[in-house]
């Protein structure tokens, strides 16, 4: 049996979410609150096995109650519905363990399935929200493996690697030795390295620039 405890403000959406719930024998809703720190109160005076919370709720935030509950009661799992998809509020949520994060137009079919996959410990993103994430998660991983440079100076990194001169470089891209020097410069800080060599054998060893 999934023990569930439904956390919205809005009486006649808990009515709902429990009639959705309550038609299947493997989900009992054992309580209702209406805010976070309801939800709060709940978790110390009785077990259940997930939170069905609302993101948005007067009083204490979706994350306060979350990391509160997380924190005391990790057994417990957190599933949300919000319409909002931030990307920061997402990742909040997910730094602090939530097993789940829905939209609330999702069907009532697949909220039960998200509930009984939550149950059996996998975890829970909308298609909308996952494809945020990934897109997200891809250009943060992107802004590490080029060690946060330019196009410009990855540009210039190239020609370093292929051991052109300042001035070779500057004549190809029509810019001054003096602005290839400033670029050379804030290369080697990000790439942590002192010259020329060493800067270019990182950014081979690290694939952002390959050997023809």
């Amino acid at each position: 049996m999934i023990r569930v405890v439904i956390a919205n403000d809005k009486p006649l959406l808990r009515e709902g979410l429990r009639r959705i719930l309550e038609v299947h024998e493997d989900i009992d809703v054992v309580a209702e609150v209406g805010d976070g720190q309801g939800a709060i109160n709940i978790s110390r005076k009785m077990p259940f096995d997930l939170l069905l919370m609302n993101l948005n709720m007067p009083g204490t935030s979706c994350l306060q109650t979350c990391s509160v509950i997380r924190r005391e009661y990790p057994a417990i799992s957190i599933l949300i519905l919000a319409f909002e998809t931030s990307d920061q509020r997402i990742d909040q949520l997910l730094k602090l363990g939530v097993a789940g994060y829905l939209s609330k137009d999702i069907d009532p079919q697949h909220l039960i399935d998200a509930i009984r996959k939550i149950h059996r410990g996998e975890f829970i993103l909308s298609p909308e929200v996952m494809e945020r994430h990934r897109e997200q998660h891809t250009k943060t991983e992107l802004r590490i493996n080029n060690f946060g440079l330019s196009s410009r100076e990855l540009e210039i990194l190239n020609y370093v690697v292929k051991g052109a001169s300042n001035k070779d470089i500057g004549l190809a891209l029509f810019i001054s030795e003096k602005t290839v020097k400033n670029h050379l410069s804030n290369i080697f800080k990000k790439l942590e390295v002192s010259d020329r060599t060493q800067a270019a054998l990182k950014a081979v060893r690290t694939k952002m620039v390959t050997l023809e």
